[in-house]
């Protein structure tokens, strides 16, 4: 199979490039803005399957170039960092948005066999921008089906919180344990937690399963943020800072209204 990653550089992106060289990959284009990233990422792996190419997925006409002759496309592009989004409503509009436009338009006019979108459970009931940006990405994916079954699939994964991805909160619990305390919003919050190996292993077998205008949302524990960050460094302190703008004490992973199935493992609408 040929892939093609967007946001490709970022955790769940460099995660999911390793999982499929081991798998089914014939290639996979690496698709992203961050050249540095792409360069460490090329000289790490040394992989002649790997494609690394520079774009943005605003720009359509790069876009369309890139998906030519690819067989599945994962999007993982997106500006996903709460406060970001809502100090730049503009930008996350037209990165998470407009982007996702570009990835089914390009995906339809190649022929991609499925595309997957990589969803949050921020999407569910969303307060802030970036929620509701990926409440909008999810509805433009999965309605993108009605162009025909015998052409291009659409479907979305809900996550919860990828342990340790970048701009996450624990990478920078780890780099507060030489202080001896620990900034935390509030004691109750809660959210859902998976194991970035996990979530590899659910995005290839949903791009199997999917037949398209599936929402699936793996089974994930949800913890406190207290028990986490008791986890990572139980010999700190705890300072409260309060919850930032935007910010729920709880996610949901789905809405009163979606219909919901449990499938055992995961659930899908």
């Amino acid at each position: 199979m040929n892939y093609l990653i967007t946001g490709g550089t970022g955790t769940l992106g460099t995660a999911l490039t390793r999982y499929l060289l081991k798998k089914d990959a014939q290639t996979i284009r690496i698709y992203s803005r961050n050249e540095y990233s792409q360069v460490e990422m090329q000289r790490e792996l040394n992989d002649p399957r790997l494609r690394f190419l520079i774009g943005d997925i605003r720009d359509f006409n790069r876009l369309k170039r890139a998906m030519s002759g690819v067989d599945y496309v994962i999007h993982c592009a997106a500006l996903k960092h709460v406060p970001v989004c809502e100090y730049n409503p503009i930008e996350a509009i037209k990165t998470n948005v407009d982007g996702a436009v570009n990835v089914i338009d390009s995906a339809i006019d190649c022929g991609v066999k499925k595309v997957i979108n990589i969803s949050s459970d921020k999407a569910v009931y969303p307060i802030n921008l970036y929620g509701a940006t990926k409440l909008s990405a999810e509805k433009l994916f999965i309605y993108s089906n009605i162009y025909g079954k015998d052409r291009t699939l659409f479907s979305c994964i809900r996550f919860g919180n990828i342990w340790g991805s970048k701009g996450s909160v624990i990478p920078l619990w780890m780099r507060q344990r030489e202080t001896g305390t620990l900034t935390l919003t509030d004691k109750e919050m809660t959210r859902y937690w998976i194991d970035i190996d996990d979530a590899c292993n659910y995005v290839r077998y949903f791009l199997d399963i999917m037949k398209g205008g599936e929402i699936f949302i793996p089974k994930m524990k949800e913890r406190t943020m207290e028990e986490i960050a008791h986890e990572i460094a139980p010999e700190c302190k705890l300072k409260i800072i309060g919850t930032r703008f935007g910010e729920k004490l709880a996610e949901r992973l789905w809405t009163d209204e979606e219909q919901t199935k449990d499938m055992g493992a995961y659930y899908v609408i």
